[in-house]
């Protein structure tokens, strides 16, 4: 077998003399120059990275954006008309812009290189017939490589030894258990977590030890492939992205057309006024007056205002325990409606917890917590439990040992008998530690001068070797209707997809054990678990739901264990359907489109599975949020829209996803959901509040050329209130609260653009409003002189943009209606705002600005009282509308 088998090869059903032809291998392992051989030809085992992109390279293609491009446009003409102030703020907002892109971007794709620090970084293997130690990196396929207990499996292989081996594969499977490994033949085909003949590079074994005979090395394992599934996998477009994206493109065309036009009625005029004298005078005022209009109509430090309304959004979310690696993540989050969660750990508290028992005597249901008041039956199960058994709980509250075990001596410690006074009372003079054939695990102890043998394994197993059984005291034989009991009441926890054990016991006359000694046993009774649903996810459930969002199950885990959970949690009804991973495999692209909706359940699931699951609702124009935690999830976590990873996950899923949940929880998922509504509420308001300041002055400037009045305001007066006035008031809006109902209306859809209809004419209306406003505060000026008007135009729309942040703070109320007081962001921007303007009215910078000497208060007041009056306007009017729709 070369190196190049694919690593979902089907090395699991072959038999070990073929694998041994193929890999050229033996018992005695490769020798030194078949191993130096394979090394140079199939290179290092280790994980190969694609090249990234220059910093370069990310820097340029920040100017890609059709607003940027026109700013440059912009403020080159700025530069060449000798405008040098204008040229450098437009220039110097536009590199913050970039940079700040650069640096979102820098910060993350570490993926591969957390999978690369996955790989042992040494091996021990049999070479020349002889055990040897290596670094694993060298490892090829064909050697045979000798596993412990805590060691890290540093290839993928096949086995040929399994002594009570117990290897670790959550990060690949999902399953919140250490699988049993063992020799055997495997003639289907089945997915990974059932492979029970092979071991997988990167996993840990947690129990007894092996060897291996390496089938895959590199970028061929499994997590090789997962590497290869990253590389594949592309980030989504967030729907901001896309929205705002195709918003300045076609507000970019729209601008240099207006702009345009502009342009050429001016020169029209120019031309046909005539005249003999020189005309540059007149040709660089129309292109100044033409740049005025894309100053005007482009909000420069509108990037700006969403990546901070975006990061304010992530300090919201990472109070809700929502770390945000991504910015648009926070933007996405609102418009999720499908969220993918896996169950171990997110849905459930991701530990082994005794929920029930039964003894010979019918005994079931709930234990005293009292241990006086338990009877002989149920101390004897409670001591067989922690005593045939290997965990323990270190003195700073660490839980050691495997989970199963570890629920046992939980339970002991809730029951309020200390594990350690058992243990102390009856220490283990003798063992016969847990294999995977027997499938049981004896130790013996003295009790009362007589020596018994504790017992604790699978039912069936302890069934059948049970001749006795306890019943209230009294040892009794074992008659087929008890044993047909004690199988009944196994089968109903089973349905209810617990995990059980059966515990017995028996004297014993000497501590030289055998296998022998695991017959003739008396039966005690059977303990069941399962890893339980977390509290408040169950109410997280049932939030999503009248969100408009819809939660899939997606684990590793049994079908029967995944149902009966999403059952339990509210994920499963009446008529939903559970596929496993298998079964995916077997739908076409068409059957899976028809069935996707009803499928609430995925079990026994492969990287590529998952991948598959978000692309069908992707394709169906849903945005998808997946959870995950271990290397199995990384490609699916950056092919979704937002992945979202664990906080006690692998370093490779936090990699490859957009935001980390510090803990662990999926009512933290619903409620960030709630925060990103919220954001992408803000943005949307900040947007029209830029858009209607921008639309207000456009409108005054082109009802000046057509009332052939002089220009309303000059570049620089435009610079100074887009960049100025327009920012802060903006970002004050970022923090408002959310809106009412925000979780109880349906995701938006991403489709739908960032100015719905409702949207549209709330910023034209605004808009409009302003622009009457600044014309008949320019008519006014006029009266004086053609400087007075520009200055009356330049207060005006400086106080009607100021003041405007009011009434954009909500749809639905009014500014006194959400509470004046309670954003005092907005306060603070508004008399930040009102503060600059006074600088600007300081002699000396009244020049700069193009404000007559005689500009004084009374017209100051004058321009503050036309902007209050289309305040007013705008918040009479929102309140008419809101009752009218209410009343629909």
């Amino acid at each position: 077998m070369e190196n190049k088998e694919h690593a979902q090869s089907t090395v699991y059903k072959e038999s070990i003399d073929t694998l041994m032809q193929q890999t050229q291998s033996s018992p005695d392992g490769l020798s030194s120059t078949q191993a130096k051989e394979k090394l140079e030809r199939d290179g290092l085992n280790q994980l190969k990275e694609a090249p990234k992109k220059p910093t370069w390279k990310l820097f340029l293609e920040t100017f890609k954006d059709a607003m940027v491009i026109v700013l440059l446009v912009v403020a080159l003409i700025q530069m060449v008309m000798g405008d040098y102030i204008e040229f450098f703020v437009i220039f110097a907002v536009l590199m913050l812009n970039s940079v700040i892109s650069v640096i979102q971007t820098k910060k993350a794709e570490g993926s591969l290189e957390a999978l690369k620090n996955l790989s042992a970084p040494d091996a021990k293997v049999i070479r020349d017939g002889k055990e040897m130690t290596i670094p694993a990196n060298e490892l090829v396929v064909g050697d045979i490589v000798l596993l412990d207990a805590g060691d890290y499996v540093p290839a993928d292989g096949r086995l040929l030894e399994a002594g009570s081996l117990k290897v670790d594969e959550g990060m690949l499977t999902g399953e919140s258990t250490s699988a049993e490994k063992e020799v055997v033949e495997i003639t289907q085909t089945v997915p990974i977590g059932d492979r029970l003949n092979m071991v997988f590079s990167g996993t840990i074994i947690t129990y007894g030890r092996g060897k291996f005979l390496v089938t895959a090395t590199g970028n061929n394992t499994e997590i090789g492939e997962v590497a290869g599934l990253l590389e594949s996998t592309t980030e989504q477009v967030t729907p901001l992205q896309r929205g705002l994206d195709k918003f300045s493109k076609k507000l970019s065309l729209a601008i240099l057309g207006l702009s345009l036009v502009i342009l050429g009625i001016q020169l029209f005029r120019i031309y046909m006024g005539g005249g003999t004298g020189d005309m540059t005078a007149d040709i660089v005022s129309a292109i100044m007056f033409a740049v005025a209009v894309a100053v005007a109509a482009i909000p420069e430090a509108l990037q700006s205002i969403v990546t901070i309304v975006l990061s304010l959004g992530t300090n919201k979310m990472a109070k809700r325990h929502a770390i945000i690696r991504k910015l648009p993540a926070v933007e996405t989050l609102g418009s999720t409606s499908i969220i993918c969660t896996d169950k171990t750990g997110t849905l459930t508290q991701n530990k082994m917890t005794v929920v029930d028992y039964y003894l010979a005597n019918g005994a079931t249901g709930d234990f005293s917590n009292d241990p006086k008041n338990w009877s002989v039956d149920e101390r004897r199960l409670i001591e067989i439990s922690v005593l045939a058994n290997d965990a323990s709980i270190s003195e700073d509250g660490s839980k050691l040992g495997d989970p199963t075990e570890v629920a046992f001596v939980d339970f002991s410690e809730k029951m309020n008998q200390p594990y350690r006074e058992i243990r102390q009372t009856y220490p283990r003079q003798a063992e016969l530690p847990f294999d995977s054939d027997r499938k049981l695990m004896s130790t013996a102890h003295e009790i009362d001068n007589q020596q018994f043998l504790f017992v604790k394994g699978g039912p069936d197993i302890v069934f059948g070797r049970s001749t006795k059984a306890l019943v209230n005291g009294e040892v009794v034989p074992m008659t087929d209707e008890l044993r047909k009991k004690f199988q009944e009441q196994n089968e109903a926890f089973s349905k209810r997809a617990l995990r059980v054990l059966a515990f017995a016991y028996r004297p014993i006359n000497s501590l030289e054990l055998s296998f022998d000694d695991e017959d003739d046993l008396i039966l005690v009774g059977i303990m069941a678990m399962i890893d339980p649903p977390r509290d408040e996810v169950t109410q997280a459930v049932k939030e999503a739901k009248s969100a408009g969002i819809k939660t899939i199950m997606i684990t590793g885990d049994h079908k029967t264990t995944a149902v009966a959970i999403a059952k339990e949690i509210g994920i499963f009804a009446e008529g939903d359907q559970a596929l496993t991973g298998t079964e995916l495999d077997e739908l076409s692209e068409d059957q899976l489109n028809e069935v996707l909706e009803k499928v609430t359940v995925y079990a026994r699931v492969s990287p590529e599975n998952k991948i598959r699951i978000v692309r069908a609702w992707q394709t169906k124009g849903h945005i998808s949020a997946m959870t995950g935690d271990g290397v199995n999830d990384a490609p699916a976590l950056k092919q979704a829209d937002i992945g979202i990873a664990m906080g006690t996950g692998t370093d490779v899923a936090k990699d490859a996803a957009a935001m980390v949940l510090t803990d662990d929880n999926f009512a933290s998922i619903v409620s960030a959901v709630e925060v990103g509504r919220n954001v992408f509420d803000n943005i949307k308001k900040a947007i029209s509040y830029l858009f209607s300041g921008n639309l207000g002055a456009i409108i005054a400037i082109i009802f000046a050329l057509v009332a052939d009045w002089s220009n309303p305001f000059t570049a620089l007066q435009l610079l100074f209130i887009n960049l100025v006035n327009d920012s802060l008031p903006a970002i004050a809006l970022g923090t408002e609260k959310a809106e009412p109902a925000t979780m109880k209306r349906p995701p938006r859809d991403p489709n739908s653009g960032i100015f719905t209809d409702k949207t549209l004419i709330s910023v034209t209306y605004r808009g409009v409003l302003i622009g009457i406003a600044v014309i008949f505060a320019q008519w006014l000026g006029m009266q004086h002189s053609a400087e007075f008007g520009v200055a009356m135009s330049f207060t005006t729309l400086i106080w009607c943009r100021t003041l405007q942040t009011f009434p954009a703070r909500s749809n639905t109320q009014t500014a006194i209606q959400a509470g004046f007081f309670s954003n005092r962001s907005v306060l603070l921007a508004v008399a930040v705002c009102s503060a600059l303007y006074c600088i600007a009215m300081i002699p000396g910078l009244k020049e700069v600005f193009s404000i007559p000497a005689a500009f004084g208060l009374t017209e100051v007041f004058t321009c503050i009282g036309i902007a209050l009056v289309t305040v007013v306007l705008m918040e009479i009017t929102k309140m008419i509308l809101v009752r009218v729709q209410g009343n629909k």
